[in-house]
């Protein structure tokens, strides 16, 4: 998830190249670079790590004068976090920076290899500026090697490219990821991954619609769709920098639930294929002497390695136990080394986590770490390293990180069992995962229900939020959701354990959030829930299926794999604990006494 920008005019190209890639820098900060075409010549820098490396290296450079810069800061997907993997990547006489994964890359690549071409990164990247010099050497126009180019390309994509070939063009197409087009009334022209980088730059904007392409110029703008010509409507831009950064919404928190849906495509590109899943990070791991796997993560994190408990048992038939981090410091634990040790973190930095993993590394044992953010602590130490590729998550309470995380795991689980796994079993769960994203699509009358009858729940003496199965650990996050922003006590249990003690408390001021899906255990978790109602506890149901009993309902549709349900009603256990902690006047992305990454023991 990278973030791009692009200028021409007048100005100094890098002040805002710089000023717009510290905006975007939550979408990346692996490595960062900018390349300023003027007079015919091109003026490129790199440096790996955060912004600030390449603000350094650029202190001495200055473009004024006309021209045109494009900047990038880069979330590695393809290719280690290095300088020869940073963007821009350059040609014989062009450079382009990406936004997205190439997903047919090996195949442009391995064809270009063998007419000679020479590659400098490892990146999908590199890719469309040698495809695009290619056509350029075959004596097509600019215009129609970048169409052509583009043509060529599979996957998700935000593009710009510039050349010594058009020096008074930005190169640019769009699919799948973000691309804005800006300008002023100084005939300056911008491109940006999001509004916030073009406040105060820009006045007006269009938003790019997938399989938009063409070409900016300072004083015209080419837009096709389907090599036919679009007519760009512009709107003007806000001057909120804070609302833009938050698309609109009223919390980053609730960004970044309805980002959910495009961040998971993140986690699934280029890790699926017609044969099954395909993790290049873990092609150096023999996993045949493994017979188990210990997963050992806190909070958050813990709840998805839970719910990966259950695929790893049921997809992967491997053994698999799940340790709260803090804990498994202390217990002496017995580490065999025919156990994979897999970590989950969403910063790298989680101190009880990395602790246990020194352990595991001790011992010698194979380990792995599931993490959001490249070249941490655990991404450093661990063996190998699968990121989830979620983006910044502002918001203290965790959303994003951990439907990422449930994916990654997911997918973890497919590559582990794909020996044991028939071959119609594999299709099926590889039909639900692509499908996950159009799930977890938020639809507004949903929110508005969700917002509606969270006024009935801003008082009593308590949650439990029920469900049996992989809903038992979503259970458990929908607790600590609410717990961590509304500060009301919440409770997940397994629903067939709240007759072994829970069930006490309950009546009708102890609220239950009864997670009941078709697709699994349905008829079981429907008699746990009625033995709550007999005691007059006030139930919110959740389920494709009418339940009688419900004093609240929210009606689901109707999905065909327990995963989909799963994420379907983790959104809703999200927004719910966010319309509650919102009616009850609490800051939501910034709850009392927690830390994002928490650092200390």
């Amino acid at each position: 998830m990278c973030g791009i920008v692009g200028y021409i005019g007048e100005g100094e190209k890098k002040e805002f190249l710089l000023s717009g890639l510290k905006e975007l820098e939550y979408r990346g900060y692996d490595s960062a670079g900018i390349a300023v075409l003027k007079d015919g010549h091109i003026t490129s820098y790199r440096t790996l790590g955060k912004l600030e490396n390449l603000v350094h290296k650029t202190e001495a450079f200055s473009s004024d004068g006309f021209g045109l810069g494009i900047g990038h800061t880069r979330w590695a997907t393809h290719g280690k976090p290095t300088e020869a993997n940073a963007h821009p990547h350059r040609g014989e006489f062009s450079y382009v920076i990406h936004n997205g994964i190439i997903e047919n890359y090996k195949e442009i690549k391995e064809n270009l290899q063998k007419e000679g071409v020479k590659f400098l990164s490892q990146t999908d990247s590199e890719v469309i500026v040698h495809l695009f010099e290619k056509f350029i050497k075959e004596e097509l126009s600019a215009q129609d090697a970048f169409k052509s180019t583009i043509e060529m390309l599979q996957g998700a994509y935000a593009i710009l490219l510039v050349t010594k070939d058009e020096p008074e063009t930005i190169f640019f197409a769009k699919n799948a990821v973000p691309l804005i087009l800006g300008q002023n009334a100084k005939e300056e022209k911008f491109m940006s991954s999001s509004d916030s980088p073009l406040i105060g730059y820009a006045t007006e904007v269009v938003y790019l619609e997938d399989g938009e392409y063409g070409w900016v110029k300072k004083d015209e703008i080419s837009l096709f769709m389907n090599e036919k010509p679009v007519i760009p409507t512009f709107a003007t831009l806000g001057r909120d920098k804070i609302y833009a950064q938050k698309d609109g919404f009223r919390f980053f928190m609730e960004k970044e639930i309805y980002e959910q849906s495009s961040v998971v495509s993140e986690t699934l590109m280029g890790r699926i294929s017609d044969e099954g899943v395909e993790l290049d990070e873990l092609k150096d791991i023999d996993f045949s002497d493994i017979d188990n796997i210990k997963i050992c993560a806190c909070g958050t994190s813990y709840h998805a390695g839970l719910t990966a408990a259950y695929l790893f048992e049921r997809l992967s038939k491997i053994r698999c136990q799940v340790e709260i981090a803090s804990e498994f410091r202390y217990k002496e634990p017995l580490l065999d080394k025919k156990t994979l040790f897999l970590v989950i973190s969403q910063s790298g930095e989680t101190a009880d986590t990395l602790e246990a993993l020194k352990m595991a590394k001790k011992a010698n044992m194979k380990t792995l770490a599931i993490c959001n953010v490249d070249n941490s602590s655990i991404v450093r130490l661990a063996d190998a390293t699968l990121l989830t590729r979620a983006g910044i998550e502002k918001g203290v309470a965790s959303t994003k990180a951990f439907a990422t995380q449930v994916i990654t795991l997911w997918l973890l689980s497919l590559y582990m069992g794909k020996k044991t796994i028939p071959a119609k079993k594999m299709q099926s769960e590889i039909k639900a995962l692509l499908h996950t994203p159009s799930v977890l699509h938020v639809e507004d009358n949903t929110h508005e229900k969700i917002r509606r009858l969270s006024k009935r729940y801003l008082h009593g003496h308590g949650f439990f939020f029920i469900g049996r199965d992989i809903f038992f650990p979503l259970a458990l996050e929908g607790a600590l959701k609410l717990k961590e922003i509304s500060y009301l006590h919440a409770e997940g249990y397994p629903s067939g354990e709240m007759k072994h003690g829970p069930i006490a408390l309950a009546d009708s001021e102890l609220f239950t959030v009864a997670l009941m899906p078709q697709t699994m255990l349905y008829e079981k978790t429907k008699s746990n829930v009625e033995e709550l109602s007999a005691r007059d506890a006030t139930i919110l149901a959740i389920s494709p299926k009418e339940f009688d009993l419900a004093d609240d309902f929210i009606k689901t549709t109707e999905q065909s794999h327990p995963m989909s349900e799963f994420f379907e009603m983790m959104i809703i256990t999200q927004i719910l604990a966010l319309e509650i902690a919102v009616r009850l006047g609490n800051d939501v992305d910034m709850p009392r006494n927690l830390a994002k990454s928490v650092t200390v023991e």
